[in-house]
């Protein structure tokens, strides 16, 4: 059996441009190897790993995790657990306030804005902390959001783990506060985990902290992140951006639908969710080559949502067509829990931002700036807002 081609994810030459190196690399070997573990590179063996959790286990990390780093049988309880936080009918009865923050955040930019910073990062914290019941804890989430941004591409491992206490203290103040409270607790998500139970007992402090973390931490910076992506796209494609505003100022029938393939479509043209780890639990093969017991192997979300076996051209953007095969909130059981909550979120805030505006356009005085590993995308979108 040929040796796994080994290569450099971390380093400068890559950094610079993750996304093209990746196509080049997966145009090149479906896998590669790295002091860090094996990367996985094209759609089907990505959809192969992700779907196989008995050989390739979610618990890659030293840190518990309420349920991502949990295995069948017993991530099933923890999931449906999580699942019931994100009906459909949960979401219906949130979107007017989601509306009308998000309405709210695109009036409050200027002519010139960052879609990262000034739109995604603001209104991010406001639709969590409003959904949360952690209202007026938005400008210390902000402060947070910058610090974990900055610590997470230090690689000063120090300073990553005293960003993740601060921001598990902060939850953990808002756990502690609702227990003090008592029957006069608010009635939001985050009481009603403190009352969840699981496999017939309550959830350990240490359970609900690890799922809050995932629902603030994990989703501050995705849907900052999103928004940085479908801005980018729409401003540099003029006329599906006329196309996507007369949908949204139609605002009938299926235009929530037809935004939502949308987005998810420019998200998989440009992934910012690179990877997610797995450990190998029994010797396995992927894309031909052998892996051993206890290989770290890293599923690159960002590659194979641009195979072109199963996509053509990468950069096309053809919502409908590639709906079926989009990887862009994975597969398998860990396919993301709160991707009704994201989905709506991004719809309502690109929807307001289009009916606000008659363009938007890049900056021509400032350039984007691409986002750079644990996450892709991109950092800065400077754009113009055309009322």
């Amino acid at each position: 059996m040929a040796e796994i081609p080994t290569w450099a994810p971390l380093s400068e030459e890559v950094l610079a441009d993750q996304r093209a190196h990746y196509d080049e690399r997966r145009r090149a070997c479906p896998v590669a190897r790295s002091p860090r573990g094996v990367t996985v590179l094209r759609h089907a063996d990505v959809v192969a790993v992700a779907q196989d959790p008995a050989t390739f286990s979610s618990g890659a990390s030293v840190f518990r995790s309420v349920p991502n780093t949990m295995d069948p049988p017993e991530h099933t309880a923890y999931r449906s657990l999580v699942d019931a936080f994100f009906t459909r009918e949960r979401m219906a009865a949130l979107e007017p306030e989601v509306r009308r923050i998000a309405r709210a955040v695109v009036a409050g930019l200027g002519d010139r804005t960052d879609a990262v910073t000034g739109l995604g990062r603001r209104f991010a914290v406001h639709a969590q902390t409003s959904w949360l019941g952690w209202t007026g804890q938005e400008d210390r989430l902000v402060r947070w959001m910058s610090a974990n941004h900055d610590a997470a591409r230090s690689a000063d491992r120090g300073r990553t783990a005293a960003v993740a206490a601060e921001f598990d203290e902060l939850v953990a103040e808002q756990v502690a506060l609702r227990r003090a409270a008592g029957d006069d607790a608010p009635d939001d998500p985050t009481t009603e985990l403190l009352h969840a139970v699981v496999d017939g007992r309550p959830l350990t402090d240490a359970e609900i902290v690890s799922v809050l973390r995932n629902w603030t931490a994990g989703d501050l910076g995705s849907i900052a992140a999103s928004l940085g992506v479908v801005v980018h796209f729409l401003a540099s494609s003029p006329e599906v951006q006329h196309e996507l505003r007369q949908v949204a100022l139609g605002g009938q029938g299926s235009a929530a639908d037809e935004l939502a393939a949308a987005v998810d479509e420019m998200l998989r043209i440009d992934d910012p969710f690179l990877v997610n780890r797995r450990v190998v639990t029994r010797p396995a093969q992927v894309g031909g080559f052998d892996l051993r017991p206890g290989e770290r192997v890293y599923l690159n979300w960002t590659s194979a949502n641009r195979d072109e076996s199963v996509f053509g051209d990468p950069d096309a953007y053809r919502p409908t067509e590639n709906a079926a095969q989009n990887l862009v909130w994975g597969t398998g059981v860990h396919v993301c829990p709160g991707r009704p909550l994201a989905t709506m979120e991004l719809v309502v805030v690109l929807t307001e931002l289009l009916r606000a505006t008659r363009q938007v356009v890049p900056d021509p005085d400032r350039r984007p700036v691409r986002e750079t590993y644990p996450v892709g995308g991109w950092a800065h979108v400077p754009v113009v807002l055309r009322r």
